[in-house]
């Protein structure tokens, strides 16, 4: 995966100044990586600028002759670096530039960010069925049930804690709204190990600029709100980008680490 470079905000605004660039072919770095350069070095020369909304998906597939897996992957990379925000039924926005960065793993925490990373591809395949499921199946109190848990995830995060609990209540109670006990099971037996920052210190101790917490709770958000509509490819969607954004995050440090 390519570096992304430093301090720059996100990737793309307007669908003709992108055609206006086409892509390289260095298939060997994977088309994902390449797109995401690409936007990056859009930002570089201010073709693109904060708040610009990106092109859909379909758009960026046909401007740039590429599958709609590579534009997600790309979009993940450049959520997960904290670049653009997908806010579902609107779209993808460029965010200003910001402090920090993403967290910094000590080289002493590569093999257990190993260990994670493998939890978190489980995840994505795991709960992006789930949330679809529940959103078909949910009954009001398990939507009652997950709001709870959402509230006093925000409500910690605001007393400065790092709410683990009520992150695995949420993804819990989404497990148990599908009706399918095994999926409650499995989330029941890895318990709060499932999430990155009961593992890996340098979560928890990310400093308050970087906006970790803050992210994860608008992700959150946007999985609830598709579950609550009862739109199950929203609900996919939102949750395979909470999950994917959040092993990104992690490659991304995992990188910086073996860097030094």
């Amino acid at each position: 995966m390519s570096t992304l470079p430093k301090g720059l905000p996100a990737y793309a605004s307007d669908a003709v100044a992108l055609a206006s660039a086409p892509l390289p072919a260095r298939r060997v770095r994977g088309l994902a990586n390449v797109l995401v350069d690409h936007f990056c070095a859009q930002v570089r020369d201010r073709v693109l600028s904060p708040g610009d909304k990106l092109p859909t998906e379909s758009e960026l597939m046909r401007v740039h002759d590429v599958s709609r897996t590579v534009v997600r992957e790309a979009l993940s990379k450049l959520q997960a670096a904290g670049l653009v925000e997908t806010r579902h039924g609107i779209g993808t926005f460029v965010l200003p530039p910001r402090a920090g960065g993403v967290f910094r793993l000590d080289p002493s925490e590569l093999a257990a960010s190993v260990d994670v990373l493998a939890v978190l591809e489980l995840r994505i395949s795991l709960e992006t069925e789930s949330a679809g499921l529940a959103a078909q199946r949910r009954t009001e109190e398990h939507l009652q049930a997950m709001r709870s848990a959402l509230d006093d995830f925000a409500r910690s995060m605001a007393e400065g804690g790092d709410a683990v609990t009520h992150d695995f209540r949420f993804h819990l109670q989404i497990a148990q709204a599908t009706g399918n006990p095994y999926f409650a099971d499995i989330m029941n037996h890895l318990g709060t190990t499932l999430i990155p920052r009961t593992r890996i210190a340098a979560i928890r101790n990310a400093p308050p600029e970087d906006a970790y917490l803050h992210r994860v709770n608008r992700e959150h958000e946007e999985i609830f709100m598709a579950i609550a509509r009862q739109d199950p490819e929203s609900a996919r969607a939102a949750m395979r980008i909470h999950l994917t954004n959040s092993r990104e995050r992690l490659r991304l440090a995992q990188q910086a680490a073996k860097a030094g």
